[in-house]
């Protein structure tokens, strides 16, 4: 009944919107001289907070249409490559006709399944696009998937993953943001086992909650203190109609986004508080700041029940993957058997999600990997969302994951351990002159 009484309450305030939206465009025109006045703008301002905070925020768009190569735009072309019931696999074609063949390497970033759309990995992509042919997994929210579809759960993600990873063939590049680090680390362990032919060339895992008993955060104590059957109690709920997924057991977005508020709530109380004033006082720049933010923030879409209970099982609460006890179709995931594919791990020093540890636990799971192709990284001075967007994530370790993906691709082709790129065949240097002197990424001990 909870998702039904959400939809009721959205249905029965959408007139008050409506009218508040008439009398602010009302306000804002330009032959209205009371909207110029101080009473005025007070007004306007507070019907489109009322607004913002009362929309339903649809499905972001990438918006990348161009990247940069060699200091020339590069037209992006958005493509869907494989259409699932649950994941669109979306490949950004760059059109390098005007700067002649490329020889990048292949990247499919694994998005989170855990509330945002994969549009959250924006400026992921974004720096991503000019040395590297980008593919990335657009999850589907689960409300307009219809119940005939099936269900979605843990294992089917590492088969969507496996299955990824097969169609785009060889020395395939695979970044993890946060919550698929474990079943991208299962899928990789599964392919290894079965010794399948196209096997992730390298495998970054950002912020992941590989094995959570370290250094354990408030997200992840509360999994740790309710049982699972509260859980499901608790947060979940059927799909109503009219939604094409009507029926389905879903986690809400909704629900989600009230855990996401209340962390922060002061924060979000503020930015809130500050968009009044800045509307009052015309800032047009803070104004479209915050738009951009909490368009992308406040959009959020429904995941499928057994999805997100398995996920709380078998990661937060059992520590499956870590223990060695985790099975995907009734076999054992064994990451010793991983040994053709390089490990690199990525934290931040002030994650309050997935604290320092959990993502380097890998490195512990693995150890049939070469010594030299374990490399982990910790960024000082970024919380969990600056290990994958913003200017750390652009300048100090983007770079360190370029580095890392190019040794690996140069080693799998020639058979050389060098990192001195500038020793390389002129096709694998396809690094601008401005960031040829980037430190070099540590090798784990």
């Amino acid at each position: 009944m909870q998702y039904h009484a959400y939809e009721l309450a959205h249905a029965m305030i959408s007139p008050m919107r409506f009218a508040v939206k008439g009398l602010r465009m009302g306000l804002q025109s330009p032959f209205n001289v009371f909207g110029m006045t101080p009473v005025g703008r007070n007004m306007a301002a507070g019907c489109e907070v009322f607004e913002r905070m009362t929309k339903r925020y649809d499905k972001p768009e990438f918006r990348l249409p161009e990247t940069r190569i060699n200091n020339m735009a590069i037209p992006i072309e958005e493509e869907t490559v494989l259409s699932k019931p649950f994941c669109d696999l979306l490949h950004f074609k760059r059109d390098t006709t005007s700067v002649g063949p490329r020889h990048d390497p292949k990247v499919l970033i694994v998005a989170p399944m855990s509330g945002h759309y994969a549009t959250l990995l924006r400026g992921t992509v974004e720096a991503m696009l000019p040395d590297h042919d980008t593919y990335i997994t657009d999850w589907a929210d689960a409300r307009d998937v219809p119940l005939a579809e099936g269900e979605f759960s843990l294992n089917t993600f590492i088969d969507y993953v496996i299955e990824f990873v097969q169609l785009l063939g060889p020395n395939v590049h695979v970044i993890a943001v946060c919550q698929p680090a474990v079943p991208v680390l299962a899928a990789t362990a599964v392919m290894a086992a079965d010794d399948l032919p196209n096997q992730p060339a390298s495998l970054t895992l950002m912020g992941g909650p590989i094995d959570t008993r370290r250094n354990p955060t408030v997200v992840n104590n509360l999994a740790e203190d309710r049982p699972i059957e509260w859980f499901e109690n608790n947060v979940i709920s059927t799909v109503p109609f009219p939604n094409a997924g009507m029926m389905r057991r879903v986690y809400p977005g909704f629900v989600q986004l009230t855990g996401f508020m209340t962390m922060n709530l002061d924060r979000h109380r503020e930015a809130h508080v500050d968009l009044f004033s800045n509307l009052v006082k015309g800032d047009c720049d803070s104004v479209e700041q915050h738009k951009k933010f909490y368009d992308e923030y406040l959009a959020v879409m429904d995941l499928s029940a057994e999805f997100y209970l398995q996920t709380v099982e078998e990661a937060f609460k059992n520590h499956t993957l870590p223990d060695g006890r985790m099975r995907h179709d009734n076999k054992p995931v064994n990451c010793a058997k991983i040994s053709k594919t390089a490990l690199m791990t990525i934290e931040g020093e002030h994650d309050d999600v997935c604290g320092l540890g959990q993502t380097e636990a890998a490195h512990d799971l693995t150890p049939n990997i070469p010594d030299d192709e374990h490399y982990h990284y910790v960024q000082p001075g970024v919380g969990h969302y600056g290990i994958f967007n913003g200017r750390r994530w652009r300048t100090e370790i983007q770079p360190r994951i370029r580095e890392m993906i190019r040794t690996v691709e140069f080693k799998r082709r020639t058979g050389s351990t060098s990192t001195d790129e500038t020793a390389w065949p002129e096709k694998y240097q396809t690094v601008s002159a401005a960031n040829a002197n980037i430190p070099k990424t540590d090798a784990a001990e």
